[in-house]
């Protein structure tokens, strides 16, 4: 049987976020089987907590938002992604996320340091089925056309496995890897797709601290490119950096269904909006998917059956 994972002790860090550039503790603590993946706003007079689902998503602008039933006027998580990437890369089904502000920290800007928060902790097995969301049949969602057009879906697949293409026309960009596919079942995810780090163009600064976006930006956490060039002056941590945040970035959003997915996922010029409209249509039918139970670990890829071991 594959077991339920959660952590051996609490953890903690600090840090701001990107967007509002608010000052923010991050308390990660363990939690009983079947309790999945829930956030709380711990600085409320009242706390709030959140669950993962499709529904609970209410803003996809430059990062996924959550709040309690998607109510965009109440209580706000902002920039769960990366969090939930590493979160689903080692394979943890449940876990209490406290935060002592609206956006989750930056950090580096990839889930690397999440990982390593996580792992440090350590992972332990629970006495309870992992389950799953098997997808029994495509699912696709598609939007604009021509030039604009960009698509997202998922295909019956026994394992998890992420293919992402990525077309911005931009020159230090398109010298970059445009295509990757990564399969989860390799457990390769800390080593191939954990450090990617978010990036942006310096030409949209000024338009999204207008808006109050990126104020927590910055070289430690982002990757910037200009009009030819990326400016860090490390460079970037792998040669096709870019598409693998898009990566990253998936894993993170298709977490949001608050179980693992058994699937084949597929998209082109996606994002946030587009994935979180994928998630709601596979579960807006029951005919979509089902949940199961994995009694013979060897019916998934190592990868997806290991423990993680700890750094």
């Amino acid at each position: 049987m594959l077991q339920q994972r959660t952590l051996k002790s609490m953890t903690r860090a600090v840090g701001v976020g990107v967007h509002g550039g608010q000052r923010v503790e991050l308390t990660l603590r363990p939690a009983p089987p079947d309790h999945g993946i829930v956030f709380r706003r711990v600085d409320l007079p009242q706390p709030v907590a959140i669950p993962l689902s499709a529904e609970v998503v209410s803003d996809t602008r430059m990062a996924t938002t959550l709040s309690p039933e998607g109510d965009p006027g109440a209580p706000k998580v902002k920039t769960v992604e990366h969090l939930l990437s590493a979160c689903a890369g080692l394979g943890l089904d449940n876990l209490t996320i406290d935060l002592t502000a609206e956006e989750v920290p930056i950090l580096d800007g990839s889930a690397a340091s999440f990982v390593y928060l996580l792992q440090s902790a350590g992972i332990e097995l629970q006495d309870a089925p992992k389950r799953f969301i098997r997808v029994k049949r495509p699912v696709e969602v598609r939007e604009g056309e021509g030039a604009r057009l960009m698509w997202a879906k998922l295909e019956p697949f026994e394992g998890y496995k992420l293919t992402f293409e990525i077309e911005f026309h931009h020159p230090a960009v398109d010298q970059t890897g445009q295509r990757v596919t990564f399969d989860m079942g390799s457990g390769n995810y800390k080593r191939e797709i954990a450090r990617a780090r978010t990036f942006g163009f310096s030409k949209d600064v000024d338009m999204m601290r207008a808006r109050g976006l990126g104020l927590g930006g910055s070289m430690d956490n982002v990757i910037v490119v200009d009009e030819s060039k990326v400016l860090n002056a490390e460079g970037l941590r792998y040669d096709d950096e870019f598409v693998k945040h898009k990566i990253l970035d998936a894993i993170g959003d298709m977490a949001m269904a608050g179980r693992p997915i058994l699937a084949a996922y597929s998209a082109f010029k996606s994002g946030h909006a587009l994935n979180n409209k994928l998630l709601r249509a596979l579960m807006s039918d029951p005919q979509n998917f089902e949940i199961v139970t994995i009694e013979d670990a060897s019916r998934l890829p190592r990868g997806s059956a290991e423990l993680a071991p700890a750094w």
